[in-house]
């Protein structure tokens, strides 16, 4: 296992940790705080520990080296994760507003609610600090690894700790504010949702791009561009094509050199334009450099 991976698997079973007694804390709120909102956050948090053991799985399997069945890598693999994060956070969302949804109907139609007690209001407190810290401790993590997936982790993290600050509103409101405000706590549960499928939608979209074969930014490939343009010798960057793969990138283009100059003179131009970019877009990006001569009059 090598230093990348091993940040992963070390920021993934703290936060598999963390999840697991949270799950089982909020559970047990909600059940004897009489609180449905945080019953649903509970869920929530389930939802949390599931992505945690796929970005185990699949960081392991976008780990391999390239061999005979996968030319480029497995880093596809890691995107997968990601896009299945993102569909498990919507999916998260829609579930905690239906829940929500519900509960004010019962509300409207003259039902009272229950009352929550301070047991889920104290482990609501404690969800919201421990989840906040997750998510700080997890994306400087995967900026630091350069992982997608476990950027995506990071914040189905502060997904959960901004539905457990909606629990906490609503569970204050329901036990404060008398029995006709008791509908703050499913009503906080359905603003809340909405945030976390917004967030499902942000993760998704670009894995599903990224496995579309969807080009870098535009501001990237310029910087490509201008990397190997700056290189003596090499001019015309033309039909560059790019794509992301996982935590790297993949890059082909065409150049214009001399047509005059040897061929090791020309390959050793185009090594110097590879190693820039890798230098500067990880050391598994999968540059290829096509040469065209031009004669110089």
């Amino acid at each position: 296992m090598n230093a990348r991976e091993k940040k992963i698997y070390r920021v993934t079973l703290i936060g598999s940790a963390v999840n697991a007694l949270l799950i089982v804390l909020k559970f047990i709120a909600g059940i004897f705080g009489k609180s449905s909102a945080m019953i649903a956050d509970a869920v929530h948090s389930l939802s949390d520990f599931i992505t945690d053991l796929i970005v185990l799985v699949f960081v392991k399997i976008a780990g391999k080296p390239r061999d005979k069945g996968h030319d480029y890598g497995h880093g596809k693999f890691e995107t997968f994760a990601t896009m299945i994060i993102g569909i498990i956070l919507a999916v998260a969302g829609i579930g905690l507003m239906i829940n929500g949804i519900e509960l004010v109907l019962k509300s409207i139609k003259g039902q009272t609610l229950d009352q929550p007690t301070m047991l889920a209001l104290i482990i609501a407190l404690i969800s919201i600090i421990s989840k906040e810290w997750l998510y700080r401790f997890t994306i400087k993590t995967g900026k630091d690894v350069n992982s997608q997936a476990v950027e995506a982790n990071a914040w189905h993290h502060r997904s959960d700790a901004l539905s457990s600050g909606g629990t906490l509103f609503g569970v204050a409101g329901a036990m404060f504010l008398g029995p006709h405000w008791r509908i703050l706590d499913p009503l906080a549960a359905i603003v809340v949702s909405l945030f976390i499928i917004k967030s499902g939608y942000d993760i998704f979209k670009p894995a599903v791009n990224e496995l579309l074969e969807s080009s870098l930014p535009e501001d990237q490939e310029k910087e490509i561009r201008k990397i190997v343009e700056c290189v003596p010798g090499i001019e015309n960057v033309h039909n560059l094509r790019t794509r992301r793969i996982g935590n790297g990138i993949a890059v082909d283009m065409h150049v214009n050199m001399d047509g005059e100059i040897s061929l090791n003179e020309a390959h050793s131009k185009a090594t110097v334009a590879e190693t820039t970019i890798k230098q500067k877009f990880g050391k598994n990006a999968i540059v290829t450099i096509h040469m065209e001569p031009v004669t110089k009059k």
